[in-house]
C-alpha cells in the first residue's frame, strides 16, 4: 500500500458524519397558584348549579333556543278586505293607507289659547310665492338676511319650524305695515337696545359666531324661500313667540298653530285680509346687518308705532272712517291711507306764487266736476220694454 492510498483512507474516515443521538430533557411542572384554582372550581360550580335544573326538565329546553331560528314560521293572517263579510267595494283603499296619518308638530301641547281657532286652519288663507328672480346685490342680501333670522330664530327647530319663521317673514314683506325688503323686515328696530321686530337683531347674538353645519341648512331652507316655496300652515302669519314667554299681544291676535317652540299668530280683522298682503318684489334691499344704535324719542316713537294692537286697530278705525263717509272698505286700506291727510308739501316761492298745492289738484280740468250733458241720460231705457 503506498503513501498516497494511506492518507485517503485517513481522508475518509475523518469526513464520515457523526452518528445521530437524542436527548431527553424533563422540564419540571409548573403548578397554577392556588388561587387561580380555587377560581376555576368556583367557576365550574356556579356553572353546574345553573346548568343542572335546565336538564333536568327536558320540556323547558326550548328557552335555549335564539329567536325563531327553529320555529315554523307564523301564519299569515288575511287582510280585513280579504275575509268575507268584511269586504266591499273599494275595501282595498280603506283599509290599506298609502301613508299613515302624520301628527302635526307642536301636537300634544295644550294651552288656553288652543280651542276651535286650530280646528280650522284648514280654511286659512295660503300666501302667494314670493321670489327674487335677479341674481344680483338684492338677491344675496335678501338670502343673507332671511339665513341670519332662520338661524338665530330657529337653528334648533326642525324643517318644518325653520320653513315657518320664514314665512313670517316674506308674509311681513308682503305686509303693507312693514317694510317692502327681506332686510329692512329683518332688522327693523334693531337700532334701540329693546324694541327690536326679532330679538336677535339687538340682544347680542349677533356676536356669536354661527356654526357651519347649521348656518347651510337654514341658507337652504332661506333660498328655497325666495324661489316661490310656501308653508302653507302658518297660512298669512305675521307674529310668533316661543312657548317659555306670553306677550301681551298675544290674546288679542289670532292663534294658528304652535310647531316646535313657537306659536304662530295672524292679525285679526281688517289687518290681516288677503288683500292686503301684495307678494311682488320690488327690490332696494338694505345692507345686510343691523342698524346704527339710537335710542332717541323719534326711534322710541317709530317702535311704538310697530306694536301689533296699534296696527289693527288702525286698520279697523281706518274701515270704520271709511264707512262713515260712504267710502268703499273693507279690503285692500292701509293704515296711512285711512289715517288723517297728510298736510300739502311746501313749494318754494315761485309756485307758492302760482297757486301753491291748488295747481295740482286738477279742479281746472274741463268737466271735471259735472256730467257732460249729451252723457247724462247714459243708461236710461229709450222705450220702455213692456210698453
Amino acid at each position: 500500500m503506498t503513501a498516497r492510498t494511506v492518507l485517503l483512507e485517513d481522508l475518509t474516515l475523518s469526513e464520515q458524519r457523526p452518528r445521530d443521538f437524542a436527548v431527553r430533557i424533563a422540564r419540571a411542572r409548573r403548578r397554577r397558584p392556588l388561587h387561580a384554582r380555587k377560581r376555576a372550581r368556583l367557576l365550574l360550580t356556579v356553572a353546574g348549579a345553573v346548568a343542572l335544573p335546565a336538564f333536568a326538565a327536558p320540556g323547558g329546553w326550548d328557552s335555549f333556543h335564539i329567536g325563531d331560528a327553529v320555529s315554523e314560521a307564523a301564519p299569515v293572517e288575511p287582510m280585513p278586505f280579504e275575509r268575507g263579510g268584511d269586504s266591499f267595494p273599494g275595501s282595498a283603499f280603506y283599509y290599506l293607507e298609502l301613508e299613515a296619518q302624520q301628527p302635526r308638530l307642536g301636537e300634544g301641547i295644550r294651552s288656553d289659547a288652543q280651542d276651535a281657532q286650530q280646528q280650522d286652519n284648514l280654511a286659512l288663507p295660503v300666501a302667494r310665492a314670493f321670489r327674487i328672480d335677479n341674481s344680483g346685490v338684492d338677491r344675496t342680501r335678501a338670502e343673507q338676511c332671511l339665513t341670519a333670522a332662520i338661524y338665530y330664530e330657529a337653528a334648533s327647530e326642525p324643517d318644518s319650524g325653520q320653513r315657518a319663521v320664514a314665512q313670517v317673514v316674506l308674509n311681513r314683506v308682503a305686509h303693507p305695515a312693514y317694510p317692502k325688503t327681506v332686510c329692512g323686515v329683518v332688522y327693523q328696530g334693531s337700532e334701540r337696545s329693546s324694541g327690536c321686530q326679532f330679538s336677535f337683531t339687538c340682544d347680542g347674538s349677533l356676536a356669536r359666531r354661527p356654526n357651519r353645519l347649521f348656518w347651510d341648512r337654514a341658507a337652504d331652507v332661506a333660498r328655497a324661500a325666495l324661489a316661490g316655496y310656501v308653508y302653507a300652515p302658518v297660512g298669512l302669519a305675521t307674529h310668533y313667540h316661543t312657548v317659555a314667554v306670553h306677550p301681551f299681544w298675544a290674546p288679542s291676535l289670532r292663534y294658528l298653530l304652535t310647531i316646535g317652540a313657537h306659536r304662530f299668530y295672524s292679525f285679526q280683522g281688517v289687518a290681516g285680509q288677503p288683500a292686503n298682503f301684495r307678494f311682488a318684489y320690488a327690490g332696494g334691499e338694505p345692507a345686510a346687518a343691523p342698524h346704527r344704535r339710537d335710542d332717541s324719542a323719534a326711534t322710541a316713537a317709530a317702535s311704538a308705532a310697530l306694536d301689533p294692537l296699534a296696527i289693527q286697530r288702525a286698520y279697523d278705525d281706518g274701515l270704520a272712517r271709511a264707512r262713515a263717509t260712504g267710502q268703499p272698505g273693507g279690503s285692500g286700506l292701509t293704515p296711512t291711507a285711512l289715517a288723517t291727510p297728510a298736510p300739502p308739501p311746501a313749494y318754494n316761492s315761485e309756485v307758492v306764487s302760482r297757486g301753491g298745492d291748488a295747481i295740482y289738484r286738477g279742479s281746472n280740468l274741463p268737466e271735471a266736476n259735472g256730467v257732460r250733458e249729451e252723457y247724462r241720460q247714459s243708461g236710461a231705457w229709450i222705450a220702455s220694454p213692456t210698453g
